[in-house]
Parts: structure tokens; C-alpha cells; sequence
């Protein structure tokens, strides 16, 4: 009988925390988590390794696989050439740009 209960226990248990684990519309997995920390690990190498765009300058967030960009660019064109290569990058579904241009002061 005292087994019966602790194998009940331990499934009542193991739902539990599985159910933490699920994502919602608003959260993530455990999973989705660590492959969006991956994807923004990529993108912010694929920077580093571009001579037009300034890596220390844009910031990069990703949730579900949308990787948005933000922070500021010297030009239109360090801006755009940092959307393509975010797109490029293995596991990105989307790309939302939201990199200022500097003013000259």
C-alpha cells in the first residue's frame, strides 16, 4: 500500500514539473530557451566576424527563433547588413530591425 501511495506521489511529481517546463504564449521551454541563447550566440559571432557592423553597438535578443535587433549603426547600410546577416544565420525565422542611425553632431 505504501508503495502504491509513493508511486503516485512520484507521478503527481513528475507532472508537475514537466508541466513548469511547458511554454506558453508568453514564455519558453526549457528547450526553446536554450535555442534561442544559441541562435543569439551565433548571430552576435556572425558580427563579430563582419567588418561593417559594430557588434559592441547592436544588441541582439531572440525569442522563439525571432531575433530582434537593436541599438545603433553609423549608417544605413551597417544597419541593413546587419538584418542580412542575422537572416543567415542556422535557426532564425525572423528578423525584426530596430537599429537607430547616429546623428552627426
Amino acid at each position: 500500500m505504501l508503495t502504491r501511495i509513493l508511486k503516485w506521489f512520484a507521478l503527481f511529481g513528475v507532472s508537475f514539473v514537466l508541466a513548469a517546463c511547458a511554454a506558453t504564449d508568453t514564455t519558453r521551454s526549457t528547450g526553446e530557451y536554450t535555442g534561442d541563447t544559441a541562435i543569439t550566440a551565433r548571430v552576435k559571432l556572425a558580427f563579430v566576424n563582419d567588418e561593417k557592423v559594430s557588434a559592441l553597438d547592436v544588441n541582439v535578443e531572440t525569442f522563439r527563433g525571432v531575433v530582434q535587433l537593436s541599438g545603433f549603426a553609423d549608417s544605413r547600410e551597417s544597419a541593413n547588413r546587419a538584418v542580412q546577416i542575422a537572416r543567415g544565420v542556422e535557426g532564425v525565422k525572423d528578423v525584426r530591425n530596430d537599429i537607430r542611425l547616429r546623428t552627426a553632431r
